[in-house]
């Protein structure tokens, strides 16, 4: 671990006015800047189906890949998509293309080209709203039921950033460890988690008692967390406590659509669950890294 720098934390005044005069972010401070818009010309690619999708496995990507895979199991033939690989190590999120897409430049991007102009959507939220407005899935239609899934989707989205870019950044990706902002964010995601728990206690999805876009958008964060999936931290936040939680988050898990969204825009892992790209259903048997490292195609060639 880097030594904390001469200077202390108490010691720390703030300038009157901030400037971007170092790099700041620990393990993605190459990618972080203080301003928006594209930083090279690239063209996103575009594939076969209506549904072109930008993104990247991680939580907020595997929301995404979930509901459509989910759609499709369904039987919506419609939600048949091409998933392209954003490197946002890279920077791919900054060429304009992508930008376009996205004017945030945050995977996941979804360009919806079935109808006469094509439709961006970005934010994972969105997408996921949009999908299943588009397809009458997974959104009751009772309006109270609706709103409940509908406060816990954005439950999701305001909650979500003091994990990710709270507690995970400083506990596992800052240059070097801060107590009092582990303690902090600590703090923080085990009284969400908390909050899932009580919730799950009395009914067996997060809405009540059917499966929604509530669910999709909280399992690829939380549910990962409380089977000790990111960051390390499983031990840490005695996340084995939240009963409920690992109830919910082992049922899901258990949908083979759930198995396949989580798999898509995957690079890291046991390689025969990562699918960089998916273009189609039979890719999860033949475009896994396990299937193109044997055939010689990855990693791939740099432009």
């Amino acid at each position: 671990m880097p030594e904390t720098p001469n200077q202390t934390l108490s010691e720390f005044v703030p300038p009157a006015v901030w400037e971007w005069n170092k790099e700041s972010g620990g393990r993605f401070a190459n990618i972080n800047r203080p301003i928006a818009g594209a930083t090279h010309d690239k063209e996103l690619p575009t594939g076969k189906h209506p549904l072109q999708l930008y993104s990247l496995g991680t939580p907020n990507g595997v929301k995404v890949t979930v509901l459509l895979e989910e759609l499709l199991a369904l039987g919506h033939t419609g939600a048949e998509y091409d998933a392209w690989l954003i490197n946002i190590g890279n920077g791919d999120q900054f060429g304009s293309g992508f930008v376009d897409a996205n004017p945030n430049s945050k995977i996941p991007a979804l360009v919806d080209r079935s109808g006469p102009t094509p439709q961006r959507i970005f934010e994972s939220g969105a997408i996921l709203l949009y999908l299943a407005e588009k397809f009458g899935a997974f959104l009751p239609t009772d309006p109270a039921k609706r709103t409940e899934a509908l406060s816990w989707l954005f439950w999701q989205m305001g909650s979500a950033p003091y994990l990710g870019g709270g507690f995970g950044h400083f506990y596992a990706y800052a240059p070097f460890k801060i107590e009092y902002c582990i303690d902090r964010f600590a703090m923080e995601v085990k009284r969400q988690m908390d909050v899932l728990d009580r919730n799950l206690a009395e009914r067996e999805y997060m809405a009540g008692d059917e499966y929604t876009i509530a669910d999709i958008a909280i399992w690829p964060w939380y549910g990962a967390l409380a089977m000790g999936l990111v960051y390390e931290a499983g031990e840490f936040l005695d996340v084995a406590s939240y009963k409920n939680v690992q109830r919910w988050t082992k049922q899901i898990a258990a949908r083979p659509a759930a198995q396949r969204g989580r798999m898509v825009n995957r690079v890291m892992g046991d390689p025969a669950t990562c699918l960089p790209e998916r273009h189609d259903a039979g890719d999860f048997e033949t475009r896994t890294i396990e299937k193109l490292t044997a055939a010689g195609e990855w990693p791939p060639k740099q432009d």
